[in-house]
């Protein structure tokens, strides 16, 4: 397989590796600048030259992955008789450095219910990231060519879901995704509301709106039979304090912010002692 199409495929399932490319060499090395292989935990793709030299720098790599590593690290090594080798000596003469960089193996779950004026230009800050992005709408104009230009070429994987009864969407949602509510519609922000809290296992949910908007939601969902408890799972307002302004760039920046901290804290490893200290 192809560098490229396992690290593709190693993103799509969720498994972390390490892309290891050779970029540079001195003398002579059993193959050119730019070569590529991907290592994961039990399984390696593609080559940059064979014996010692790969077999070091599939051990290193992971090292890396052992200890969920996220800096890219240099790998300099020589290829003569005399240098130190674990796996077998290579005698090309040439001295070769390898760029390794950890690739994070799950991207993320956005899901942005509502792609209007606001949900547009979240949806152009987040497409420029790596990860899955769920852009949910009943309006299926809202899709439109020219609304949707430059967010298809981005790093995101984009999943359109015109819909028109958003919460069926959002039942088909992975576990763990993160999400957005900011529809066009209050009714449809209720329902959404709704069915988050019918799935404990969603990732954040945040809802856009006023404080008099949530206390109207909050004694509706008490109706339904919500808890104050399961409340407490939805945040709203939604975005990072002490960003002012109702323009959808300000406001779609603040709550993009609020997602990367929301993130960014699901996939910290914890360490033994934060684990000890929790315990």
């Amino acid at each position: 397989m192809h560098w490229l199409t396992a690290l593709n495929h190693l993103r799509d399932i969720g498994e972390p590796a390490v892309l290891v490319t050779l970029v540079s060499v001195r003398g002579h090395a059993p193959r050119e600048a730019g070569a590529k292989m991907v290592v994961s935990a039990g399984a390696c793709w593609d080559t940059v030259g064979g014996g010692n030299l790969e077999a070091t720098a599939t051990q290193r790599a992971r090292a890396l992955l052992k200890v969920q590593a996220s800096a890219p690290e240099l790998l300099t090594l020589r290829l003569t008789s005399q240098a130190p080798a674990e796996h077998g000596r290579q005698c090309c003469g040439g001295e070769v450095t390898l760029l390794l960089e950890p690739v994070l193996g799950a991207r993320p779950h956005i899901a942005v219910f509502g792609f209007g004026h606001v949900g547009l230009e979240l949806a152009r800050i987040l497409s420029r990231l790596p990860l899955h992005l769920h852009l949910i709408d009943s309006r299926e104009a809202q899709f439109s060519p020219e609304r949707l230009a430059g967010l298809q070429e981005a790093e995101a994987q984009l999943h359109l879901h015109p819909s028109p009864i958003p919460e069926m969407t959002l039942a088909e949602l992975p576990a763990g995704t993160n999400i957005v509510i900011m529809t066009h519609d209050h009714a449809e922000d209720a329902a959404l509301c709704d069915a988050a809290l019918r799935r404990p296992d969603l990732g954040f949910v945040g809802l856009i709106g006023s404080g008099a908007k949530w206390s109207h939601f909050r004694e509706q969902l008490n109706r339904e039979g919500h808890t104050d408890a399961a409340l407490a799972r939805i945040t709203t307002p939604i975005g990072v304090p002490g960003i002012s302004g109702k323009a959808p760039a300000v406001i779609a920046i603040s709550v993009a912010a609020q997602l990367l901290q929301v993130i960014s804290a699901q996939t910290t490893p914890t360490s033994p002692s934060q684990k000890a200290t929790r315990s």
